[in-house]
């Protein structure tokens, strides 16, 4: 049985030891007091993670539920080229969900917190009928400097970071009914949110425009084409793509919590950022001499429009 008091104190005492100066005031009072550098604008990002939509507790052990549910959040700062802050976690929980499993879930969520030396600076709880986790993650960015969507222009080249398609071909094994175990080598179970690569293409004012990678590519681009008013072109050949994965999930499998960016053509951009890869996939282009936002160089030399089949909401089903 939970009982709210006692996990409220849980969480303060397992949420002590991780975090940053950035807390003036965490858990505690009604509500945290956060320090900002001087000249730094406030980044805010919110995502829900829910049970039997994000997850599978069947699939899924509790560590790696607060991992996801946390790089999620984080995944969003270090697309606008931030510095994570703190963040402030929201549980709707099931009266008979084992104490085990809570603690297991902030355990995951904490470590990762930890490591990016993040804050949890306040949250709320309350009963429900499937776990459902509300996560904010707060950040900043020196003012004017943060990566928007709506920055690139006909000419930039196109980048992703990692690979893509191998969260999708995990999960497509998991419905496939295959047990997996989760190790931290496998992108799915544990994605790396990029903060020290969004931080270095903020920082020496690399990247035009940038979005991290949830929704799939196809998405996702399609976002920063709409925000900047481009369209975009992709060479099939040059998608990196993951482990047990092909085109088609590279493409539109999302949860790869990479990042896609542009920048200018004459821009050096190294191979890799703080040791992670960095690849060339395509070019902006303008808007108006195609009939939709993305298309794609086949390996046949024809061009096509790329359509959109990345996950959605009230439409994907888990």
């Amino acid at each position: 049985m939970v009982k709210e008091r006692s996990l409220i104190r849980q969480i303060r005492r397992m949420a002590a030891a991780s975090g940053n100066s950035a807390a003036k005031i965490g858990i505690g009072d009604d509500c945290a007091v956060l320090r900002l550098k001087p000249e730094y604008e406030f980044l805010v990002t919110t995502d829900l993670c829910i049970e039997n939509v994000h997850f599978r507790r069947a699939w899924y052990p509790a560590a790696v539920v607060g991992h996801r549910c946390l790089t999620r959040g984080l995944s969003d700062i270090a697309a606008m080229g931030g510095e994570p802050l703190a963040c402030f976690l929201s549980l709707g929980l099931p009266a008979n969900l084992p104490q085990a499993w809570i603690k297991g879930f902030l355990r995951g969520l904490l470590a990762l917190a930890k490591r990016h030396r993040v804050q949890l600076a306040g949250g709320d709880v309350s009963s429900a009928s499937q776990i459902t986790a509300d996560i904010i993650v707060t950040g900043q960015a020196p003012s004017g400097t943060a990566i928007l969507r709506s920055g690139a222009n006909p000419g930039d080249r196109i980048y992703v970071t990692g690979n893509l398609g191998g969260s999708a071909a995990t999960l497509k094994q998991l419905f496939a009914g295959k047990k997996l175990k989760p190790t931290r080598s496998n992108p799915h179970f544990y994605p790396t949110p990029r903060i020290e690569v969004g931080s270095h293409l903020r920082r020496y004012r690399l990247a035009t425009a940038m979005i991290d990678l949830s929704d799939g590519l196809s998405v996702d681009l399609t976002h920063i084409c709409e925000e900047s008013g481009v369209a975009a072109i992709l060479g099939s050949d040059k998608i990196p793509i993951g482990k047990d994965a092909n085109l088609e999930l590279a493409l539109h499998g999302g949860e790869d919590y990479e990042l896609l960016f542009t920048a200018p053509k004459n821009a050096k951009i190294p191979s890799r950022i703080v040791g992670v890869a960095i690849t060339q996939i395509g070019e902006i282009r303008n808007r108006r001499d195609y009939s939709s936002a993305i298309q794609i160089l086949g390996d046949n030399g024809r061009i096509r429009p790329l359509p959109q089949r990345g996950w959605e909401h009230f439409k994907n089903q888990r």
